[in-house]
């Protein structure tokens, strides 16, 4: 995370997120929760090694205990800048020491924990052998909604990175599209996300003509010509906070399918929004997007799910998929993004980060959704 997110969030922010994630742990039966270097580190602590190296680092979370920081001692010094570390113990081990010893120390012999998805393996491996006792689950299986519900705080930079990201699509529609490769697009669109405030751009996806029917089209040399529908998906972070939207254009005038699929992708769009309340479950707003495609015969060609939870990540739970029965809360900020992908033609998305409000749900992008064209 960024400084300026950090500055956004207090002290107490970090030890209420430390109690809170303790306590859901308590409550989905673990005895504790071991947190790597990543997201939930920042989200929980906000703190970021300098380098993610081969030295352990660990946060440790246990109902009813003091949270500790397991830390290299040459990391100590940027780990006790961090603003959660007055909530925490630092407890450092030097090179030559057995940091999974030190580790075990804290942790009951017997007990399951979570753990961060993205522990190395070399790490979880290293307390197993000490710990022979122990078990684990990862952490997005243990407790997926831990980071899901944002605060006031949270939303608030969320809303300035959608906005940051609605600001850069404004200006990408004024530039020439034919003529120019779709990676030449692409750095315009980086280049917009940074002028408005983001520090890391996570994708730029531009998708041209038969390239828009891949939902994940790695940018290439294509040259877009007049005629093509292209898919523009672009996001990453601004002050440590995800944006991530889609609009699909068109280089010149649309013919009457283009623009009836479009128009379809965007009827979805609306609906899945309309779907966002409290209480309804995640795959309501998946159900509510897809049967407008499906109603319109064109169910085969929508395979993806409608939308991902997103925060200090681009894409975090929950998801809005069939089968995810999570309730939604207020404060869960996620995407709705529905599309269509004709296999060698073109390609439809249209996403809004969306956010659950008391009785419904509200946008964090509002750039147009009816067909834009360019030139």
């Amino acid at each position: 995370m960024t400084g300026a997110a950090s500055a956004s969030f207090t002290a107490d922010d970090y030890k209420a997120r430390m109690e809170r994630a303790a306590r859901q742990a308590a409550d989905a039966g673990l005895a504790g929760l071991l947190v790597a270097p990543g997201p939930d580190l920042v989200w929980l602590t906000g703190y970021t090694p300098t380098a993610v190296t081969e030295r352990l680092t660990l946060l440790v979370l246990a109902p009813g205990r003091e949270p500790v920081l397991v830390v290299p001692t040459l990391e100590a010094p940027d780990a006790e800048r961090a603003l959660g570390a007055c909530a925490l113990t630092l407890r450092d081990w030097t090179d030559g020491k057995d940091p999974y010893a030190a580790t075990a120390a804290l942790l009951d012999a017997d007990g399951r924990f979570g753990i961060s998805d993205n522990a190395w393996a070399m790490h979880l491996l290293g307390l197993q052998r000490t710990l022979p006792g122990t078990s684990y689950a990862s952490l997005t299986e243990a407790l997926p909604m831990l980071r899901a519900v944002k605060d006031t705080a949270e939303l608030e930079l969320l809303a300035a990175a959608g906005a940051a990201a609605d600001a850069a699509f404004e200006e990408i529609r004024s530039v020439a599209f034919a003529g120019r490769r779709e990676s030449d697009v692409a750095a315009d669109l980086a280049g917009l996300l940074r002028r408005f405030g983001h520090s890391q751009v996570d994708f730029t996806i531009v998708a041209s003509g038969p390239n828009g029917a891949n939902p994940h089209h790695e940018v290439g040399d294509r040259v877009i010509e007049r005629g093509d529908m292209v898919v523009l998906d672009f996001g990453g972070l601004r002050d440590g906070y995800g944006s991530d939207t889609s609009r699909t254009v068109h280089v010149g005038e649309p013919t009457d399918e283009e623009r009836r699929v479009h128009d379809l992708v965007r009827e979805a769009q609306e609906a899945g929004f309309r779907a966002v309340r409290p209480g309804a479950a995640c795959q309501e707003v998946d159900r509510a997007a897809r049967a407008v495609i499906e109603d319109a015969g064109y169910g085969e060609y929508f395979i993806h799910r409608t939308g991902h939870g997103i925060g200090v990540t681009t894409h975090e739970p929950p998801y809005m998929i069939e089968g995810e029965e999570q309730p939604l809360v207020p404060g869960m900020c996620f995407s709705v993004e529905p599309g269509v992908y004709l296999p060698g033609r073109f390609g439809v998305r249209i996403e809004d980060i969306v956010t659950v409000t008391g009785d419904g749900g509200r946008r964090l992008n509002n750039t147009a959704r009816e067909m834009v064209i360019v030139d």
